[in-house]
């Protein structure tokens, strides 16, 4: 292997695809099981690697050399091998202070909580005392290493004013995760998490429903990969460039969502849209059809509403919503449950086909709209549900070329 990344689970890893977007040079994913880490560094079989978690700390004994800052910090992300030997470097550190910056957080004299205790919470308390932070906690289960507990930090330590999350908590495939709850914590100015997949882990969409700014970790991913790319191959990137990949990654993998509706077109839309922007294309009736071998008027019809969006939610959340940059176009009752909403948030950017009652056709195949009145019933019911849910709303358009035109500029614009 020329570059690449290491870790023990890599499946959820934007890496590549980041350094694809820097240099032609091959980057690989290597999972390597713990006991398999001595072998694999003793090797050397490498130009250049990052490291991810649960190794930041333990390639440390293999390096001839360590930079200053990364020694500081008790933490290595960035491995190269110059001759035969290793130099370890910490770019987290870079990535970690790009994201607090785009936050605009004010750490200077703040006191600031950081959740976990492996190798990126080094990294951030060493950020957060750089920034100024007057007390910096970390956090963990056990309260070892110094840190202190959840339960002590939410009852001794109400007033942190900054939070950044080093955990694995609510990264994919679990990102029903939620470390704590923002709201325990009136002063809180910001958050920051280190997950980047999901784009928006339930921590950073509970601070934000609150007003609090948050982010998640794909600019810090993004910033650490470019600054690594440097090291790697000796060279500097143009200003700018940090944002420029990060845009880039974001829109790949947004996920655009439809919702609207029955009859008001998410199908018909969605397929045009991913024909035009060469995306996936996921319909979630006929996911529901996969799974339950019925579609979904038969579920309707023979075992009620309540039971069918059980299997809605259950197929939403095993199916659809941790896909990336794809086309979704959702049931018109989705939105009836806050949970569906959050799962599309987390990859998605969610539009409403807003079209009129009047303009929609009732037909047999939805049985809770299969009539005019039954329709407007429906309209009525579901209306403000609808407007809270959508990112952006396509009001009334004439085709569903208009509709797909309308998303995809707004989307690219993003």
């Amino acid at each position: 292997m020329r570059y690449g990344c290491i870790g023990e689970t890599l499946g959820h890893s934007f890496s590549a695809e980041i350094h694809a977007l820097l240099s032609p040079e091959p980057y690989e994913l290597c999972e390597i099981p713990r006991e398999g880490l001595d072998e694999w560094m003793r090797q050397r079989d490498f130009l250049g690697i990052n490291v991810t978690i649960p190794y930041k700390q333990a390639v440390i004994p293999y390096l001839c050399g360590i930079d200053e800052q990364a020694r500081a910090i008790g933490a290595v992300n960035t491995v190269v091998n110059r001759d035969g030997k290793l130099y370890g470097y910490n770019t987290d550190f870079y990535g970690m202070r790009v994201l607090l910056s785009h936050l605009g957080a004010d750490l200077k004299g703040k006191k600031v909580a950081v959740l976990g205790t492996g190798g990126t919470s080094l990294t951030a308390v060493a950020v957060a005392k750089s920034m100024g932070a007057a007390a910096v906690l970390r956090v963990s289960r056990s309260g070892r290493e110094d840190a202190v507990t959840y339960e002590t930090l939410c009852r001794e330590h109400a007033d942190i004013q900054a939070l950044i999350n080093t955990t694995p908590c609510g990264m994919f495939p679990h990102p029903e995760g939620l470390p704590v709850q923002p709201d325990s914590f009136p002063d809180l100015e910001c958050v920051a998490d280190a997950v980047y997949n999901p784009l928006r882990t339930r921590l950073i969409s509970e601070a934000r429903r609150r007003g609090i700014p948050a982010e998640g970790g794909l600019l810090m991913l993004v910033a650490q990969a470019v600054r690594a790319s440097e090291i790697f191959l000796n060279r500097s990137y143009p200003e700018g460039t940090v944002e420029r990949i990060w845009r880039i990654m974001q829109r790949r993998k947004e996920n655009i969502v439809l919702v609207g509706m029955p009859g008001s077109g998410k199908t018909t839309v969605g397929r045009l849209l991913a024909a035009q922007c060469g995306r996936p294309f996921c319909d979630m009736d006929e996911e529901i059809d996969a799974v339950s071998a019925r579609p979904p008027a038969e579920i309707l019809r023979c075992e009620g509403e309540d039971a069918f969006r059980e299997l809605e939610t259950r197929v939403l959340r095993e199916r659809v919503a941790m896909r990336t940059g794809a086309v979704i176009a959702t049931g018109g009752g989705v939105i009836l449950r806050r949970e569906n909403v959050d799962m599309l948030r987390q990859n998605g950017r969610i539009y409403l086909l807003d079209r009129p009652w009047q303009k929609l056709v009732p037909t047999g195949s939805r049985p809770l709209s299969s009539t005019p009145e039954l329709l407007r019933q429906r309209y009525e019911e579901r209306r403000e549900r609808y407007l809270s849910s959508a990112d952006v709303r396509i009001i009334d358009p004439e085709t569903p070329e208009e509709a797909a035109d309308c998303i995809r500029k707004d989307f690219e614009a993003i």
